[in-house]
């Protein structure tokens, strides 16, 4: 396939130093640009495959002088093969139905959002955030993008049409696969490790396109609540001599 460059080349910035989300002590910066107009979507691609991340409007990776526990990885969808875990989870959420909509915020949703901030990241970066900070989140993009709902089967005498939302991944199309944005679920359920089937849920949808990668962001060495990224296998990860295999316990590449 070749590549086209897009006709004007984008403006990056750098930020300010702020605190690291992930790790206790380090302060982050991040290099960014925008993405807009009609060739948003073919900067998004080139970007995500080299590293960066899309939040809105806008393409990221981090930029820190003293650390590089950041570092992007993609999940190899045609050589994955499920671990026994895996396969006990596939099967534990056999009955869930999910399917692809268009990337439009629905206060239903937004509910799920708030019970899942409000029980895991009640400190975080986004536990402020609004119905209409939601609908940015998802709608204020010009790329190819779309939401993939997950839902419990309807109970008999249930007067929706659709059953109980328990899953949500905002998800970019990519000319390679699929990238997860962001995604979150319902704490209630935990026995079924919707976290985990989300992720193999993609796994199987970038299969069936016939596409190589799933992008997962960033595995942050050192910090636990990124470690399940690496149980994927196969995943690679960017480092200075480009995309190479990540062991399940593993260390950054070397800048």
């Amino acid at each position: 396939m070749v590549r086209q460059v897009p006709n004007e080349f984008p403006q990056f910035y750098l930020t300010a130093p702020a605190a690291c989300p992930y790790l206790d002590g380090q302060y982050e910066k991040k290099i960014f640009t925008h993405l807009m107009g009609e060739e948003a979507d073919q900067l998004n691609n080139m970007l995500t495959q080299a590293g960066f991340r899309r939040s809105q409007g806008i393409a990221y990776r981090p930029a820190c002088e003293d650390c590089n526990a950041c570092v992007s990885v993609r999940i190899l969808a045609d050589d994955f093969s499920p671990s026994k875990n895996h396969k006990r989870v596939l099967k534990r959420n056999a009955d869930i139905l999910s399917k692809e909509v268009p990337a439009t915020g629905t206060n239903e949703q937004f509910s799920l959002l708030r019970t899942y901030l409000d029980t895991r990241h009640a400190d975080g970066g986004m536990a402020d955030m609004t119905t209409l900070d939601y609908a940015a989140m998802v709608e204020d993009t010009q790329v190819n993008t779309m939401l993939v709902e997950y839902r419990l089967p309807l109970e008999p005498d249930a007067f929706t049409k659709e059953g109980r939302l328990i899953g949500l991944a905002l998800t970019d199309q990519m000319e390679d696969g699929l990238s997860m944005v962001y995604s979150f679920f319902d704490p209630e359920f935990k026995d079924r490790s919707l976290g985990t089937y989300l992720i193999l849920d993609h796994i199987i949808r970038t299969q069936k396109r016939g596409q190589p990668h799933l992008y997962l962001g960033y595995w942050v060495d050192g910090c636990q609540k990124m470690s399940y990224k690496a149980r994927f296998q196969p995943i690679e990860a960017l480092g200075p001599e480009g995309w190479q295999p990540l062991p399940p316990t593993a260390k950054p590449p070397t800048k």
